[in-house]
């Protein structure tokens, strides 16, 4: 495709997503058992920090998912960035099936070559199809083989209902998700700081601002918080959106799938996280690495006792109105024998709060503690000699 067409279809995509209303729609009435209605085949709201489900409405229903696939490709990306099978600097040549995608693309030409951070923001911000392929046959080898990797990620994740025959969500058999599974690969993205670099772009350029990329999320810039994570839309699975967005401490994903039109697919995204943020809190109650107990005591060691950290951290998920706060319980392993590595599990800690379990954490040793030999002993009984001997004085 000429540089002129590039540019025209460019500007015709800025253009439809800045001057298309943003207004909130009319809904129907609340249903009995859900606080309000969307109006999608299926919907899902999640905690971030916890998993836990505040909104949902069939989310185990089977439906196409259209560029919302995408979010697995990117998340196989983003392993493979963080154990070094792939570099963000790595050179990506596009082969002839890549060029040859349709629907929503960057116009990549075979032949033409870009590094991996570039190919990323274009399937990111602008969910190009061509990108997508492109950057599955740099990781597997060829487009079949990363497919099958989909699907195998899908399985360890536990997604039980996805399957996936392509990785950009051109329309095919066999190719399905559920709002549900679609919030699990979706948490497991955002645990990927360098997703962010590029979800948050509205607006940017490659090829030497040849080619416009416009984010086709407008959450990220029309709503407060906003900062990912992929949209959706084919003829057969409507209008589809995973938004995620963070205030505060509180990080939700909002899931909408078959949505009858692009506005609201957007409307009702927002509803169900303008329902989280209005009615939830999250608190960071345990940080990673924090001391929990001071003196663990430890015994046939070169060591005495050991400080216990807190193995991960720990957030939890109330309702405005609960009381904020928590009781702690730690639950030590006894006897603690030497020798300990540094990090080894030694116990829990459990938080509570009025007496309800919110969460667990392991108790992890602070420090190494190597077994006592038999000089060790000797100096611990002369050391203790001691200090009897100046405390009698």
């Amino acid at each position: 495709m000429d540089t002129f067409k590039r540019i025209i279809l460019s500007w015709v995509l800025i253009l439809l997503l800045l001057f298309t209303p943003t207004g909130v729609m009319a809904t129907t009435e609340p249903t009995a058992e859900l606080p309000f209605d969307i109006q999608a085949k299926s919907a899902l709201l999640m905690d971030y920090e916890t998993g836990t489900i505040l909104y949902e409405k069939n989310p185990h229903e089977k439906r196409p998912m259209a560029s919302i696939t995408k979010i697995m490709t990117l998340l196989l990306a983003m392993e493979a960035v963080q154990d070094g099978r792939l570099k963000l600097d790595d050179t990506i040549t596009v082969s002839e099936h890549a060029a040859s995608m349709g629907g929503s693309t960057v116009f990549l030409e075979a032949g033409e070559t870009f590094p991996v951070s570039t190919i990323l923001e274009a399937v990111i911000v602008a969910s190009a199809n061509d990108g997508s392929v492109a950057l599955a046959e740099k990781i597997s080898g060829s487009h079949e083989a990363f497919v099958q990797k989909m699907n195998q990620r899908a399985q360890e994740l536990g997604m039980k209902n996805t399957h996936f025959s392509n990785c950009t969500g051109l329309p095919a058999e066999n190719h399905y998700t559920t709002a549900y599974d679609i919030a699990i690969m979706s948490r497991e993205l955002l645990k990927y700081p360098d997703f962010f670099k590029w979800s948050t772009i509205w607006l940017d350029y490659m090829r030497d601002g040849e080619t416009m990329l416009v984010n086709t999320n407008r959450l990220v810039r029309f709503y407060e918080g906003c900062d990912g994570i992929k949209t959706g839309y084919t003829d057969e699975a409507g209008h589809c959106i995973s938004a995620s967005a963070k205030r505060g401490h509180l990080r939700l994903i909002a899931v909408v799938l078959g949505a009858p039109s692009s506005q609201i697919r957007f409307n009702e995204a927002r509803k169900l996280m303008d329902y989280g943020f209005a009615n939830y809190d999250s608190m960071l109650v345990v940080k990673k690495g924090q001391v929990i107990e001071k003196e663990v005591s430890v015994t046939g060691g070169k060591k005495n006792s050991i400080s216990g950290l807190a193995g991960d951290s720990l957030s939890v998920l109330l309702k405005k109105e609960e009381p904020k706060e928590f009781q702690r319980e730690v639950e030590l392993q006894q006897p603690l024998k030497a020798p300990i590595e540094k990090g080894q599990r030694i116990g829990k800690l459990t938080v509570k709060s009025n007496g309800k379990k919110m969460g667990e954490v392991d108790l992890v040793a602070g420090e190494t503690v190597e077994a006592a030999g038999v000089l060790d002993y000797f100096g611990k009984i002369f050391h203790s000699w001691l200090k009897k001997t100046e405390n009698d004085r």
